[in-house]
Order: structure tokens, then sequence, then C-alpha cells
């Protein structure tokens, strides 16, 4: 984590020099503010004359030696010194809040990278709103902390070594009695730290589950609102948030601990002190300015150790950040580039499995040495029961993951031996689910290939059929789609999701049940489209619907995660296998609702 914070401010080390000059100047004039009053007590109303080592405040800068001259040099000093600490006041101030706004704008970047560049495998077992609340909530308590705790913290730090030696050099053993209860404060402030971690550490995690609920919640809105479970939801939210509320009550009983026992022990040294001065002015080896000065530096002293203390909930809280933010970042589950990997360059689009085991979990393999060959331009169907492993086939071809055991070649190449974005160019998509991203109908048509011109963007709608509704919204290709394209229906976000592939002109193209969910004319519509977009390209297609596989070159059959079958349409029907009993359920007349009841 040391290098983690260091590699951040690295690139802010100029403004971070320029903090800790300031802060040696804040720390020089807190050091300074009890002498002008000293010279009022000692020198003004005591002796009643201008102290010899100030005789250069009557030569150069004309204050008189008498008592109010005395007393216009100490005011004249005060001022001063307010002046040059408000000065380096304001410089410190702005540049640890500039050094913490850009830490935390390069921290986030950062995590947001890193998550891009995990594979889906990361994902199918993280927690999306603990990734959410590390991003937002955890970067903000380091900016925060970046921002005034770590200024604080510096500051009292080198407070106490100035204040110390400077009480030490006035009268060292008077010093040792008045910090002799310290070494005491700081082992509880040690152990104190520890407990307040944990608990900070639980209510994050508390914090994180509230936030994955929302999301889940608010995502899932209409499904709610069908079955009106609307209670369900608020329930879940309900003892989510009452599991937030005890764990932060717990933290707050251990953090309040912490204030009256520091408070206790500086009123106990400070009790010591004013009885051992009061007897040492009495003796005349002190004189009351001197205790003023003393008693000034000693509420100093235990100031920035009672902040130091308290500020181990901030500190407490950083740490669980940054463990937080550390546990992504050192996340390893990333699809590597092998040393030397090439650019597949201009594809034809031959794509073969050789022999490829693989599953999500060691436990449970979903392909047990799957092979087949597709040839250049072939359009190929893969057909199968739910969990055969049809959509885990498409998701290695890009290299969403990696076999366990066997090869994916392209072109007679592994895919491993390819740079990975430079594959995944070569590859188009068009999903069940048409993901569209929050922005305008072309924004998000010209996704894969942002430097697509307006020519090329109304083209590619053409081909998939998406023009002529486009251009009957009220803002044509710039009208917003909203979250996740929900102003549009399935069949024109299926379109729009086409046209996206069209743009993009990838070589070969996967298609993952395109049309699974829309009503019939819609479907008409899309596969329309889909014929257009897959002239010249090799074509992979997860077909629910047998009968748009009829033309396909072939169709590869998987059962519990092994090609059973392969041929066309016609062959496997006339086999009598495992595709002709899915066709026979898929087009025997379904039972009527009426029959049943």
């Amino acid at each position: 984590m040391s290098r983690l914070v260091i590699d951040l401010l690295r690139p802010y080390r100029g403004w971070v020099v320029i903090v800790f000059v300031t802060l040696l100047i804040q720390i020089g004039t807190s050091l300074a503010a009890p002498w002008p009053l000293k010279l009022v007590i000692d020198d003004a109303l005591g002796n009643h004359h201008l102290p010899h080592w100030l005789e250069w405040a009557h030569e150069y800068a004309g204050f008189g030696k008498h008592t109010l001259g005395v007393a216009l040099f100490a005011g004249v000093a005060t001022l001063a010194i307010a002046i040059v600490g408000a000065i380096a006041g304001y410089f410190d101030n702005y540049y640890t809040t500039s050094v913490g706004q850009w830490v935390a704008n390069d921290l986030r970047l950062r995590i947001y990278e890193h998550l891009h560049r995990l594979s889906l495998r990361y994902y199918d077992h993280a927690k999306i709103g603990a990734l959410v609340s590390t991003i937002t909530n955890d970067v903000s308590t380091i900016q925060d902390f970046a921002s005034s705790s770590t200024l604080d913290i510096i500051i009292d730090l080198l407070t106490i070594l100035f204040m110390v030696g400077l009480m030490w050099w006035m009268d060292w053993d008077f010093t040792l009695i008045a910090i002799a209860f310290t070494p005491v404060l700081l082992v509880f402030v040690f152990h104190f730290k520890r407990a307040v971690k944990e608990a900070t550490r639980a209510v994050r995690i508390r914090q994180s589950g509230v936030l994955s609920i929302v999301q889940s919640g608010l995502g899932s809105m209409r499904v709610t609102k069908a079955f009106g479970r609307q209670d369900l939801e608020l329930a879940h939210l309900e003892a989510a948030s009452q599991a937030t509320v005890a764990a932060a009550l717990r933290a707050r009983k251990i953090k309040s601990l912490m204030s009256p026992v520091v408070s206790i022990v500086v009123a106990f040294c400070t009790a010591i002190v004013l009885w051992k001065g009061t007897s040492l002015i009495i003796a005349g080896t002190m004189t009351a300015g001197a205790l003023t000065v003393y008693l000034a530096y000693l509420k100093q002293f235990f100031k920035p150790v009672k902040d130091l203390a308290s500020m181990t909930s901030a500190v407490a809280q950083t740490a669980v950040a940054l463990e937080r933010i550390q546990t992504i970042l050192s996340a390893d589950e990333v699809i590597k580039e092998r040393p030397g990997a090439i650019d597949p360059g201009r594809v034809k689009g031959a794509v073969r499995f050789d022999r490829v085991s693989f599953g999500y979990d060691r436990d449970s393999p979903v392909l047990h040495e799957v092979s087949f060959a597709i040839k250049p331009g072939q359009m190929v169907g893969i057909v199968g029961p739910t969990g055969s492993g049809k959509s885990t086939v498409l998701s290695l071809l890009p290299r969403f993951y990696d076999p366990w055991l066997g090869r994916v070649l392209i072109d007679g190449v592994d895919v491993a031996d390819y740079k990975v974005a430079a594959l995944r160019a070569r590859i188009g998509f068009v999903l069940q689910d048409a993901m569209l991203f929050r922005g305008t109908v072309r924004e998000n048509i010209a996704y894969g290939r942002p430097e697509a011109t307006e020519d090329e963007i109304i083209a590619a709608a053409k081909v998939a059929n998406a023009h002529e509704f486009i251009s009957r919204m009220t803002l044509g290709y710039d009208s917003p789609v909203g979250e996740r394209g929900e102003t549009l229906s399935g069949g024109q976000r299926q379109r729009i999701a086409i046209a996206r592939a069209v743009i993009r002109n990838s070589p070969i193209l996967v298609l993952d049940e395109p049309t699974a969910s829309l009503d019939t004319e819609s479907e008409h519509l899309v596969i329309e489209a889909l014929r257009r977009l897959m002239k010249g390209r090799t074509v992979i297609m997860i077909a629910h619907r047998l009968s748009t596989l009829v033309d396909a070159d072939k169709i590869i059959v998987l059962k519990d995660g092994v090609v059973v079958e392969e041929g066309t349409h016609a062959a496997l029907i006339a086999r009598g296998g495992a595709f002709a009993e899915l066709h026979r359920i898929q087009y025997q007349p379904a039972p009527r609702i009426s029959d049943a009841a």
C-alpha cells in the first residue's frame, strides 16, 4: 500500500514540496506565537524595558525600550506572526486540496482501467455493488484524508517534535514531568487503532451490501412492480440498512472512548505543570512569562497528541479504503498476451476448436474435448439444450476466457498468439440482450468505431433496417436512448446493435440468439438485416428457433458439453438424432391452456 501511495503522489511531488515548506512555516509561527505574551508579562510589566536580545528592534525599527515600546513590539510581532501563518496556511490548504483532488482522479481512473483489463472470470464472482462502493466511497475517503487529515497529521507530528525540543531547551527536567504520560497515551492509541480499523472494515462491508441491494432493486424495477413485490425489496434493504446502522454504532462506540481518555490525561499533565510551575516561580527559578509560554507549549503539545488520537478513525477508514482498493488492483485475473503476440492482420475467417475443455469452476467442467472446424465465409449454427455450453463456446473465441485444455484457432493460429485488442476487433457481436449505453443513437451505432463518419453511420443503420425508425425519432440520430436503451423497443435495440456490428465490419460475426426475445414483426426485420450483415463473413450463430438455421452451411449440436452431431439442417433431420429430437419438440403442437386447466 505504501508503494501505491508513493506512485500516486509522484506526479505531484512539486506541489508536495510546496506543502512541506508551508508546513514548516506554519510550525514556526505556532512556536513563535506565545513569545510576544512572554515579552509583555516578563519585560513590559516586569522589567519595564526591552530585553537585550531584541536591541535590534530599537536600532533598526525604532521601537522604544520602555514599557509601551515593548508592548508595541509584542503587538506588531503577534500581527506579523499571524499574517505569515495565514499566508502559509492559504498555500498549504490550496495545494493539499489540489493534490487530494488529482490523486483521487488518478486513483479512480486507475481502478476503472484495471477493472476493464480483468477477464470475465473475475466478474463471475465479484459483487458489482462492492466495486462501485470502492470506486466512489473508498476513493472519496482517500481524497478527504489526503486533502485534510494528511496535512493535519504532518503538522501535528512535526509540531510535537519541535515543541518537545523547545521545551527541553527551556527546562529539560520540567519537560520530563510534563510529558511523562505521553508514552502510555501513545500505547493506548496504538491498540485503540486496531479496534477502530476492524469496526470500520465491518461498516464498509455492510455499506457495500446496501449499495448492491439498491443497484439490483433499481435495475429490476419493472419486474418488481409487475409482481407487486416492493415490500420484499424494501425488506431486503431494511435488513441490510439496519445491519449497517448496527455496525456503524459499534464503530462509534469504540471511537467515542478515545476523546475522554485523552482529555483526562491532558488535564492531569496540565495540573502537574501548574503545581510544579507555581512552586518554581515562588522559588525564583522560573518567571511567570516562562510558565505562560510553557503552558502554551504544553497545550500546543497535547493538542496534536489529542488530534492524532482522534484521527485514528480517519486513519482506520483510510487504511480500510486502501486495502479494498489494493485488493482490486492486485487482482490478477487478466487475459495475458504472450510475449511476441502478433496482429491478426487481414483475417479470412477460418475457425477451429481443437479438443477444447473448459469450465467456470474447476469442479464443474462445461466443455469436454470439443472439436469442430468452420471454413471462411460459412454460416454455422450451434444448438443444444439449456446448459450444453453454447454461449461458452462463443466466449472462448474472442478470449473472454482461456480454455483449460486444447486450442481455439483462427486462420490456423492459436488465438492466444494474437494481440487481444486486435483479435476482438476482428469479431463482431450481436447478442440476445442488445446492450445500449447512455447516449445518443449515433454514439451507440459508432461505439465500436468512434471515428465513423455520418454517412457510414447512416449506411449501417439502413443495412440494419434501423434508419426508418431512427428518422422518425424527434432528434433523429441525436436522440438519447436512455439507460440501457429503455426508451426503445426490443426490436429497435436489436437493430441498433446490428448497425453497431455492421459499422465495425469484422470478418467474423458472432450471433447469440439475436431473435429469441422478439415478436414476429421485429424478428422478420432483424433477420432481414442479419442476412445483409452476414454476406461475405464467417458467421457463428446460436439459435433457439431452429427455423433460422435452415440455410446454415453446418449445424453443430452440443449436449452436456460434448459435440454429439454436426451437419446440414436436412441431413440432421434425416439422421433422426439429437437435432431431430430438438426439432420435434419445438414444432410439435403446443398443449392448449384450456386442456391444462
